[in-house]
């Protein structure tokens, strides 16, 4: 009689066991936030600039699980935000996964732990494969959201100013002090960053888009390339606001011994148009915000903003959506690596355009 119930006693333990995967998921263990790829186990792939998991959690003991992964072997960066203090940025060095202790300084019943990735997505995904913590529940209040796409600016890339001769690129990047997650933090806004350093909206830095893609090549897919087979971005963000700062690469002249063409003012209207389409067609309600760029100065300046004013003319007739604005960042004399804005200059930046954005918000 025993033996007869066991298919009942199976699928009933299945049924018990889904049930309590849906309490598990109510009560989250685990935050996550920015472009990410979820695995099985609680795993996450932190793919974009300052995309993060977060988890709460009591005692004294906590130690975190990470490895570098993509098509080479290389080193990455994590930066880590204990009870909303910056500790720094971490190296993950390449190969098999690594555990990293988590020193615990407070006498606080609970403590939060956020892992920010600090490097950007044509740096490779960062694992995210458990922690030795005893968690508790973490929860978040519903947020205004913006997402930031854009190029090197917009990863804080070349940012930590120390040793620029030393290391590889990824080593001077701090996507954590990057202006939109800056300004983001401020103002109290869930934030997305779509950025690849390089890019730009019809050209890139030193490619005419012959071996390069541009970004509308690689937004629509999750990890920023033209990988068909990583997954397919799903638009689930849904932000109030698309802060969109393309150009600086458009109007670079490149290295200086690659051919470089005159700068296509037609194109780059074009393509920037046709993206500002696409992004409607899965963001229907975000209000979209161009912007310039601090190192965009003299004639190229000039010529910049008639192709922004020409691209919000584009939409003049468009009553479907909320009127394209243009922010227009102030002129800058960078102090970071090859040229960037260094930590310092991003705050700057932040500090320019986050009331902007705030009080573009509250209008809303």
């Amino acid at each position: 009689m025993f033996f007869k119930k066991i298919p009942f006693l199976i699928l009933f333990l299945l049924v018990a066991t889904d049930c309590v995967s849906q309490i598990q998921n109510q009560n989250k263990t685990f935050l996550y936030e920015g472009r990410i790829e979820k695995l099985q186990n609680d795993n996450v792939v932190l793919i974009g600039t300052a995309s993060s998991v977060s988890f709460n959690f009591v005692g004294n003991e906590c130690s975190i699980k990470l490895q570098s992964i993509d098509s080479y072997e290389h080193h990455n960066y994590v930066a880590l935000v204990l009870d909303g203090k910056y500790l720094g940025k971490i190296k993950i060095e390449k190969g098999a996964i690594q555990s990293f202790p988590v020193k615990i300084t407070s006498n606080k019943k609970e403590h939060r732990l956020e892992i920010y990735k600090n490097t950007e997505a044509h740096t490779g995904g960062i694992l995210f494969a458990g922690t030795t913590a005893k968690l508790t529940t973490i929860s978040s209040k519903k947020k205004k959201k913006i997402e930031f796409i854009g190029d090197s600016i917009t990863c804080a890339a070349a940012s930590d100013s120390v040793d620029c001769d030393k290391g590889e690129y990824m080593d001077h990047h701090n996507g954590y002090y990057a202006y939109g997650p800056i300004l983001s933090r401020a103002i109290d806004v869930d934030y997305l960053t779509s950025s690849v350093s390089g890019i730009g909206m019809y050209r890139n830095w030193n490619d005419e888009n012959k071996d390069e893609a541009i970004m509308p090549d690689v937004y629509q897919n999750l990890y920023l390339t033209k990988d068909n087979s990583k997954p397919k971005y799903d638009f689930a963000f849904q932000p109030n606001i698309i802060s969109i700062a393309l150009g600086t690469n458009d109007f670079s002249g490149g290295d200086g011994k690659k051919e470089r063409l005159p700068f296509n003012a037609e194109k780059y209207v074009s393509n920037y148009i046709n993206f500002i389409k696409m992004l409607y067609e899965h963001n229907p309600k975000a209000q979209i915000v161009i912007t310039n760029s601090p190192m965009v100065n003299g004639e190229k300046a000039i010529v910049f903003e008639d192709c922004l004013n020409k691209i919000k003319n584009a939409f003049a007739n468009d009553k479907a959506h909320k009127s394209i604005l243009i922010f227009k960042f102030k002129p800058m004399k960078p102090n970071g690596c090859l040229g960037h804005p260094d930590v310092a200059d991003q705050k700057v930046m932040a500090d320019q355009y986050g009331p902007f954005l705030k009080k573009l918000l509250n209008e809303k």
